[in-house]
């Protein structure tokens, strides 16, 4: 009896079926890849708007403290007539004018005559420290930087060369309040609802105590003086440091805040 032996036929990919995996597989990963892609641009364009966000809202937040602390305590505070190093004469230092009691009036865009406080530079006046003394606090804007200083009111001293002597030091930084006419047309390409009327943003704005109420310090007569600020508005306007890894544009947000002076006039 003879056995007979059959070969099995071994059967495998063919060299097309290979090449047809292979593409497919390298599609896959093409695509996953390129999600992952996107979600890291996703992710370090998100990181860098809340940055920024983070670091004006904190600022946006010190500013509105200080001013809420403004022009206390004020003379009629105290029974006996106290060193003027004691209380505070009003809300807001005020350039020029200030050592000679003589205050300026307070415009917008430029208007009115106090070179300080104005719409990108302020000096609150107050106690700050509970019960430390009455100091001034200043912020001013250069440039796209906006810098903080404090300094000890000192009698016969003016606040802003008081500040100055005592360094103003970088705040928050990339703020956009004050750019030129080229980019706010760029910035309202993008922000239509930013620089109403195609113009600055002042970071300041005030409103002062009349016989008929509160209004914008410029429209205000004859009480729109530093003495009779009542409310600070503040806007802050900060760009995030790169650009928008998909986009390849500049991102930017904008805070608003309120500062209300709570003490009565002296």
């Amino acid at each position: 009896m003879k056995l007979t032996h059959k070969q099995k036929q071994q059967t495998g990919f063919t060299l097309i079926e290979l090449m047809v995996s292979v593409a497919i597989f390298v599609a896959i990963s093409g695509a996953i890849f390129g999600l992952l892609g996107q979600s890291q641009k996703s992710f370090r364009t998100e990181s860098q708007l809340l940055s920024a966000f983070q670091e004006a809202r904190l600022g946006l937040d010190q500013i509105v403290n200080d001013a809420n602390s403004t022009g206390y305590p004020p003379l009629n505070h105290f029974a006996v007539t106290p060193l003027a190093n004691q209380y505070a004469i009003g809300p807001v230092g005020w350039q020029p004018g200030y050592v000679a009691a003589i205050p300026c009036t307070i415009g917008t865009a430029g208007g009115g005559t106090c070179a300080t406080p104005g719409d990108y530079d302020v000096v609150f006046e107050g106690d700050f420290n509970d019960g430390a003394g009455v100091q001034w606090i200043r912020y001013q804007l250069v440039g796209t930087t906006l810098f903080r200083g404090t300094a000890p009111k000192v009698v016969g001293s003016d606040p802003v060369t008081a500040t100055n002597a005592a360094g103003m030091l970088p705040y928050v930084t990339n703020v956009m309040n004050n750019p030129g006419a080229a980019q706010i047309g760029l910035i309202k390409a993008a922000y239509p609802a930013m620089f109403p009327g195609g113009v600055a943003q002042p970071i300041f704005q005030f409103t002062c105590d009349t016989a008929a109420g509160t209004v914008l310090c410029q429209n205000a007569g004859a009480s729109n003086s530093p003495s009779n600020v009542r409310d600070i508005q503040v806007v802050l306007i900060v760009q995030t440091t790169q650009r928008d890894a998909q986009t390849g544009k500049l991102r930017l947000v904008q805070l608003n805040g309120r500062g209300h002076r709570i003490n009565p006039n002296q």
